[in-house]
């Protein structure tokens, strides 16, 4: 296979540590990779009043495959106040970077695996039968609608007329909020389409068949926002119906799905759910196999793929030296790439190499000490991101 060219775009805090460290692992790992550095995140909406430049849009443009690390986003008070003084009150908006990646490239299928690691000292516990101690062994996937949803951006507040009579056509809001007075009136939509419904749907039911799982489990709340969590739910069955007959829907509302996740969560391999309910029990997962430290992701488009962890910047973290913040999340997505590429040999041995380190129990980021975040845990035996991304290439190369 030809050398591959792979976008890098560190962004914001910690990102810029961690995606150094994984590259580090993917090179003793042989891949063989050009890497050409993006620029993204919060210096550059400071700078420029964009955080994701067109220059970067380019690279992605002719290379198709990015790496990112994380992003600072703040509320659109806090983003004006902190925009260069010449950029002021020239129309410059905030919006997420990352979010803007994926409704321009289509990368509307987000996967995110949540999966136990033996050994982990953050596994999940539960008490069994007879007073026992049980660790169950998770091993879920949750596809996320990436690009509608309540992340869709459709938002007002003060709506126009035009908007305002709209709303008013529908009897629920005329009934309930026809007393507030415009000014103070804020609306966000949450936008369900079929074609990109049934796209990440249909994901989910092809990984559930390559895995061999007989079920899907659709994670929304169709008995209370039956229009978008009822679409979503139909196409899963009509698909189980007509292509799927091995595979049958499970059908969880999110609410109750954040409860059942300490109470059986090995029973679910896949999930599938909106923006929003996607995003929420991804998190909910992640806790249960290690936290955000282990959590990674793939936003996968018809083109174009970006993979991150689902970590944000940690802007307190940012300035430790050295740094203590846990880069198998971000090692985990670089992961996700190489399978998206056509190089699972590398991944595997990447993998196999980062689940014999958190077994052997040796090193130990800050997270997997149960330690708070401070720079002494490196005096109380923490590993530094260095030494933890050390100790994976060193499994690497033996």
């Amino acid at each position: 296979m030809s050398k591959r060219t792979i976008v890098a775009m560190p962004g914001d805090g910690i990102g810029k540590v961690v995606l150094d460290e994984a590259i580090r692992v993917l090179d003793a790992a042989g891949f063989d990779a050009e890497y050409v550095h993006g620029d993204i995140g919060w210096e550059f909406w400071c700078t420029e009043g964009n955080p994701l430049p067109d220059r970067t849009l380019r690279l992605l443009e002719e290379h198709k495959i990015g790496l990112f690390g994380a992003i600072t986003s703040k509320p659109k008070d806090k983003a004006a106040a902190e925009l260069a003084p010449e950029l002021r009150d020239k129309g410059f908006v905030y919006y997420s970077p990352i979010v803007s990646m994926r409704q321009r490239y289509d990368l509307d299928i987000c996967m995110r695996p949540c999966k136990t690691f033996k050994g982990n000292p953050l596994n999940f516990i539960r008490r069994g039968f007879g007073n026992t101690i049980e660790e169950p062994e998770i091993d879920t996937m949750i596809f996320r609608q990436n690009t509608e949803g309540l992340y869709g951006g459709v938002e007002w507040t003060n709506p126009s007329d035009q908007v305002y009579d709209a709303l008013m056509s529908h009897p629920k809001f005329k009934q309930n909020f026809e007393w507030c007075p415009r000014p103070e009136l804020a609306v966000s939509t949450r936008i369900f389409t079929k074609k990109y419904t049934e796209r990440i749907v249909r994901a989910a039911f092809e990984y559930a068949k390559s895995r061999g799982f007989d079920a899907v489990t659709v994670c929304e709340k169709p008995n209370v926002i039956r229009e978008t969590s009822g679409m979503m739910l139909k196409i899963a069955q009509d698909l189980a119906k007509a292509e799927y007959p091995g595979i049958w829907v499970n059908n969880t509302n999110i609410d109750a799905q954040m409860m059942w996740l300490t109470k059986n969560p090995e029973t679910y391999n896949v999930i599938v759910a909106g923006n929003m309910f996607g995003d929420i029990v991804s998190d909910g997962f992640a806790g249960l196999v290690g936290g955000l430290g282990f959590a990674c992701s793939a936003n996968i488009g018809p083109e174009i793929a970006v993979f991150e962890p689902t970590h944000g910047s940690a802007p307190k973290y940012a300035d430790l030296n050295p740094s203590i913040v846990n880069p198998i999340a971000m090692i985990l997505s670089a992961c996700m790439m190489l399978d998206h590429i056509g190089e699972p040999e590398i991944s595997n041995k990447i993998q196999k190499s980062v689940a014999e380190v958190i077994q052997e129990g040796k090193v130990k980021t800050y997270d997997m000490m149960k330690l708070p975040g401070k720079q002494d845990v490196i005096e109380k035996g923490a590993a530094t991101t260095q030494q933890m991304a050390d100790a994976v290439i060193a499994k690497i190369v033996k």
